[in-house]
């Protein structure tokens, strides 16, 4: 039987981020990519093997009126910005040999070029928690999965998205 060393981490287990890096990328994606502010998207964990997000419900998002229900576009637009969130921090973590500052510009040229958003269950609910991890980053494209959860934790919506990242 062999021993393994608990102390040092695996192959398996990625490194966590600094936090200088962790202060950036919430930065860019919370205070200069303004839509994320007009959603009231915020960042709650960031981690190399995936992201997580909420948005409270406020009545400038309701699309429908008589069920209080958050708009369909917030949900696409939220699971979207999750799902370029996880592909920034994919990149970050295959380039932890740079320092933090030079990692947070190598997100310029990543942008959208296939989304897929699944409507599953009315979204309705005082907040929502978005997910995404990445599924493949290559170098020129990344897949994603992303998911909008209701208050309970019941799934509402899911996602799939291709990014470019150079």
């Amino acid at each position: 039987m062999s021993k393994t060393n608990h102390n040092t981490p695996s192959a398996a287990e990625p490194r966590a981020f600094e936090p200088e890096f962790i202060t950036g990328l919430k930065a860019i994606f919370e205070e200069k990519i303004v839509f994320n502010q007009v959603l009231g998207l915020k960042v709650t964990s960031l981690r190399p093997d995936g992201v997580t997000g909420r948005i409270d419900m406020k009545p400038e998002l309701v699309g429908h009126y008589a069920y209080n229900r958050i708009h369909g576009g917030v949900i696409s637009a939220g699971l979207d910005a999750m799902g370029g969130l996880a592909v920034m921090a994919a990149i970050g973590a295959k380039h932890m040999d740079e320092p933090p500052e030079q990692r947070l510009h190598r997100f310029a040229k990543l942008g959208t070029i296939d989304l897929r958003i699944d409507y599953l269950r009315p979204g309705i609910g005082s907040h929502f928690e978005l997910r995404a991890n990445v599924l493949r980053l290559g170098s020129r494209v990344a897949s994603t999965r992303m998911e909008f959860l209701g208050p309970d934790g019941e799934i509402m919506s899911a996602g799939a998205a291709a990014y470019i990242v150079s």
